[in-house]
């Protein structure tokens, strides 16, 4: 007489003759690096397992689905240019020398109008 299943963690072990267990298993590790490779301090995954049980007959036919939900990827964040004399530049063309450094007491007071 064959041995009756009736815990649903050996069924899962046996369904599509253990393979099952070998691709949940695979995934498993495969969304855990994900996980871990992430560059957000928080993300989130999905492992989605759908057992599609159907009648045929006299026998019961168990059908196993495994989806999975990546992190997703954050796009590479722009960098802003502006036009400038046929070209690029990352700095705005009013504030073009705002990075030149500082200037010496006298030629800043000239530069103002300072006598």
């Amino acid at each position: 007489m064959s041995r009756i299943i009736r815990s649903f963690t050996q069924a899962l072990g046996i369904l599509a003759r253990g393979r099952l267990e070998e691709k949940l298993n695979t995934e498993m590790e495969r969304t855990i690096h994900a996980l871990e490779e992430h560059a957000d301090e928080k993300a989130k995954a999905t492992i989605t397992l759908t057992l599609t049980l159907t009648k045929l007959s006299d026998r019961l036919d168990i059908r196993p689905d495994v989806k999975v939900k990546l992190p997703e990827e954050k796009g590479i964040a722009s960098t802003t240019f502006w036009p400038l004399e046929g070209g690029l530049s990352v700095e705005h063309p009013s504030q073009a020398d705002m990075f030149a450094g500082p200037r010496a007491t006298r030629e800043r007071d000239d530069a103002r109008g300072f006598a």
